[in-house]
């Protein structure tokens, strides 16, 4: 599959670009926060408390004259470092766990799909809770509540696409050859199953910042005075008839993030599915 051909085909509509560089956006206000940020966001002003939307304090004030921009700001590298690792943990582990299950079948694929049956049998949002219960709150925690609340998506992911390529004729040809187990599963099976892995890893980000937002709301995720959007949501809803601003702009950054992340996610699956590949393709997009 071409790169270059691949990119052509994902950005050939408006909704993919605009996604696209509305991620690029963010990520780059994650790592640039600091020297964006006008204001630090923890730094209190409490004569300039809950002060409107201005041009000293763009996105206003919060209760304790902390500037809601600049908290915005930061909070978009804590929202993106924890969804990031949290997808990172479960793609490592589900993958891992899809190739044995998948190539191997039998008592393996057994174990290892009835132990994601019994993660699969709780709410998202009850497991992160559980776990986070165990652990303690914090980012760092949450960051692993969430990696392992996800893990069985990307495992039955990938167990269901080996399924289909361990039967293959390059994948038996491989085998008669003399090719160990580790050398075709690396070789052979793994390059040949990444396009749904890619698609879900997309997808599972969007959700893994919104499940960060949602334990962070709560008061299990990031802990003040670092800013998180979920935990300004939380703050804000105290005062959402005199201080409007506290919880609508995180509450926008949290909407256009996961969006962004859903449309990118879609149009990747339409790219990478082999049939709409086609489709696409005979539209003239090549011309």
């Amino acid at each position: 599959m071409r790169a270059a051909e691949t990119l052509k085909l994902l950005f050939r509509g408006p909704t993919a670009i605009v996604a696209a560089a509305v991620l690029v956006v963010l990520i780059v206000t994650a790592f640039l926060g600091e020297q964006l940020a006008p204001y630090s966001a923890t730094a209190t002003d409490v004569s300039n408390r809950l002060q409107g939307p201005s041009g000293d304090h763009w996105f206003g004030t919060d209760e304790l004259g902390r500037d809601v921009l600049s908290r915005v700001i930061l909070g978009a590298e804590v929202s993106l470092r924890v969804g990031a690792v949290a997808v990172g943990i479960s793609l490592v582990a589900g993958v891992l766990i899809g190739l044995l299950a998948g190539y191997y079948g039998r008592w393996v694929d057994d174990v290892l799909m009835r132990l994601s049956d019994v993660l699969f049998a709780f709410p998202a949002m009850l497991m992160a809770i559980a776990v986070l219960a165990i652990l303690g709150p914090g980012s760092t925690n949450a960051m692993i509540a969430i990696g392992i609340v996800y893990t069985p998506i990307f495992a039955r992911i990938t167990r269901a696409s080996v399924l289909s390529v361990r039967e293959e004729v390059y994948v038996k040809a491989a085998r008669s050859a003399g090719a160990g187990d580790l050398r075709i599963i690396g070789r052979h099976v793994l390059p040949n199953v990444t396009a749904p892995i890619i698609v879900q890893t997309s997808i599972s980000l969007a959700f893994a910042i919104l499940s960060e937002a949602a334990l962070s709301f709560v008061g299990l995720g990031t802990q003040p005075p670092d800013p998180s959007w979920g935990r300004m949501l939380a703050e804000g809803r105290g005062f959402v008839e005199q201080a409007w601003w506290m919880a609508v702009f995180p509450g926008l950054a949290i909407f256009v993030t996961v969006l962004a992340f859903n449309v990118l996610g879609d149009a990747l699956r339409d790219v990478l599915d082999p049939r709409q590949r086609q489709a696409m393709a005979g539209t003239g997009v090549s011309a």
